[in-house]
């Protein structure tokens, strides 16, 4: 069973740091781009970052450049999303998943379903 399941979320307070880990079973990382989605409330989920297979392709989203980085260990079927300087827009549920494309400069959408996200809040 294809699994991605989201750790690290929390609260914390603006301009402080996280680190999100997607940790993935059922199938073979290393085939297979991986994305970071968030949706705050009463907003749409967007596409914050993706890392392609072998971690050459890396996309950001404008409000998040120069802050998050995101990586992977294939070894350890864990992706992670490195988070500095949030700010209470940052506040949100992130998923990991897989995106049917990740560039330089874009992601798709996700191709297989959702987990249950970890929840991000940042306030003082």
């Amino acid at each position: 069973q294809v699994q991605l399941v989201e750790s690290g979320g929390g609260l914390v307070q603006p301009g402080g740091s996280l680190r999100l880990s997607c940790a993935a079973s059922g199938f073979t990382l290393n085939y297979y781009a991986i994305g970071w989605f968030r949706q705050a409330p009463g907003k749409e989920r967007e596409g914050v970052s993706c890392i392609g297979r072998n971690g050459g392709s890396r996309y950001y989203a404008n409000s998040v450049k120069g802050r998050f980085t995101i990586s992977r260990d294939n070894a350890k079927d864990t992706v992670y999303l490195h988070m500095n300087s949030l700010n209470p827009e940052d506040t949100a549920v992130y998923y990991c998943a897989r995106p049917t494309f990740c560039t330089d400069v874009g992601i798709g959408p996700n191709f297989g379903s959702w987990g249950q996200g970890t929840q991000v809040t940042v306030s003082s």
